[in-house]
């Protein structure tokens, strides 16, 4: 089936758009959110294959986000790091407060 590019379609999760618009926003989702989408025909309420999505990428010359990391593959800070980080950027009467503030804590 032949596809016009300003044919009326739904995307999932998206709403309704033009086909070209829709395989665009499609590509610049992450592989694995991509995968987990669909586009379907509004004349028809067919859904587009997966094959067919990549060939009209090509022919039009859009090509799919780069790979995207995982945040569980970034390696975790230590709290220490962190607490540092919030030091650093803290103004200095809310650094007052809050040593104050735990040693009221500690002290319970």
């Amino acid at each position: 089936m032949t596809s016009d590019p300003e044919e009326s379609v739904r995307l999932q999760g998206f709403g309704e758009m033009t086909l070209r618009t829709a395989i665009a926003t499609l590509m610049a989702l992450a592989p694995r959110e991509r995968s987990d989408v669909a586009i379907f025909r509004v004349c028809d309420g067919s859904r587009l294959a997966a094959s067919e999505i990549a060939d009209l990428a090509a022919d039009w010359g859009m090509t799919p986000m780069a790979e995207v990391r995982s945040p569980k593959l970034v390696p975790e800070q230590h709290w220490t790091d962190i607490v540092r980080g919030m030091v650093r950027e803290a103004p200095l009467p809310s650094l007052m407060v809050a040593f104050l503030l735990g040693v009221l804590v500690a002290r319970r």
